[in-house]
């Protein structure tokens, strides 16, 4: 399984790709939302982005998703009950195997690592 598309991080884009990713598991287009997401919040509306889902070969899912800001780096937050954002990494800190950032030149990849694969 292998699934690429690239796109403009807009808050319509997320459910649009949650459709395109409609065969897959819930936790999956969940994380792929969630770090769509991240790249509106903190990169900024309208990046260009890679979105990337593939089978590994030990079985899991991985999720990338690509960006040209190599300076904003995600970070683990501890929100608050009561806050309206930043949890979006801690779900995905929760249902990943492991998450972590890769660092280009120009870009960066924020990925992660689901234990099962979907469909």
């Amino acid at each position: 399984m292998t699934f690429e598309l690239r796109l403009l991080a807009t808050p319509k884009a997320v459910p649009e790709v949650r459709h395109h990713l409609r065969a897959l598991d819930f936790e999956v287009r969940l994380c792929v939302t969630e770090l769509l997401t991240n790249v509106i919040d903190h990169v900024g509306e309208g990046t260009p982005v890679t979105i990337r889902v593939t089978g590994t070969s030990f079985g899991h899912t991985r999720i990338e998703v690509t960006d040209p800001d190599p300076r904003a780096l995600p970070t683990l937050l501890s929100a608050s009950e009561t806050a309206e954002s930043g949890r979006g990494l801690a779900l995905v800190d929760v249902l990943a195997r492991r998450w972590g950032v890769d660092q280009g030149a120009d870009h960066k990849t924020l990925w992660c690592e689901l234990a099962t694969l979907g469909p």
